[in-house]
């Protein structure tokens, strides 16, 4: 299943043709040497991580997620999975809070739990580098402009991530977004991954403020008043169709 993109972002420095060489035929090579190997280093670390998540939280391991990706494209995103599966009287999931035990929390606060979408990068559903690949039901409520977001692979890391990870603002993510899309660089992506690192081991940037988990975009704008229920309520049947497809 695939959603239209629309892309209208005009280039007109002189290192435009570099940039261009660099995002068409290089960037993806790099992509997957970069991701073979940290698969081959980062195995040790891979099978210790599956080994204590079987333990403490159970079967699967992996977190299978649906995301959209380049022109909307939709893909199987890999995680060590960090939460359990507890569910209220009706069989439905509890909230994110209850079920995100703290094991899993220091996962995500190491990103451990970020590690299989190496797989996703060897594959190309991602790129080392490029816009966080959201929700479905994030997606559904993008304007024209949020949508270009859509138009390069999304990213194990970016520009939003290196500048606050999940405590940035819907709107500042989206401005992060759209100002790597238009200056895809070489030295500019290895100077992401070395910053991607040092937010790593500093834990910066984990939760939003007073949440577990990230809100989504949709819960944002129907809470900030920049979206009726209605249109809300119409969003969220729009993303469940989208996942049955």
């Amino acid at each position: 299943m695939q959603i239209e993109v629309k892309q209208n972002i005009h280039v007109s420095d002189s290192s435009a043709v570099s940039r261009s060489v660099y995002k068409r035929y290089l960037k993806r090579p790099m992509d997957f040497i970069l991701s073979f190997i940290a698969l081959i280093v980062l195995s040790p670390v891979l099978i210790f991580t599956a080994f204590l998540i079987h333990g403490k939280l159970g079967s699967p391991v992996i977190f299978k997620q649906k995301r959209p990706g380049l022109n909307g494209k939709i893909f199987t995103l890999y995680k060590f999975r960090s939460m359990t599966d507890e569910k209220d009287d009706n069989g439905n999931l509890m909230a994110d809070e209850v079920r995100l035990t703290k094991f899993g929390k220091i996962l995500r606060s190491t990103s451990l739990d970020e590690l299989p979408e190496l797989f996703n990068i060897l594959k190309g559903d991602m790129s080392v580098i490029g816009p966080r690949p959201l929700l479905i039901k994030d997606l559904v409520f993008f304007n024209e402009d949020q949508m270009k977001r859509q138009s390069v692979l999304p990213g194990l890391s970016g520009l939003a991530q290196v500048n606050g990870r999940n405590c940035v603002l819907w709107e500042d993510k989206f401005k992060y977004d759209l100002m790597y899309i238009q200056k895809i660089t070489f030295l500019g992506d290895w100077k992401l991954i070395f910053q991607t690192i040092i937010k790593v081991f500093r834990k910066e940037g984990i939760h939003s403020e007073g949440m577990a988990t990230a809100e989504d975009f949709g819960d944002y704008l129907l809470r900030a008043g920049k979206t009726s229920q209605a249109q809300y309520d119409a969003g969220q049947a729009k993303a469940k169709e989208l996942l049955k497809l």
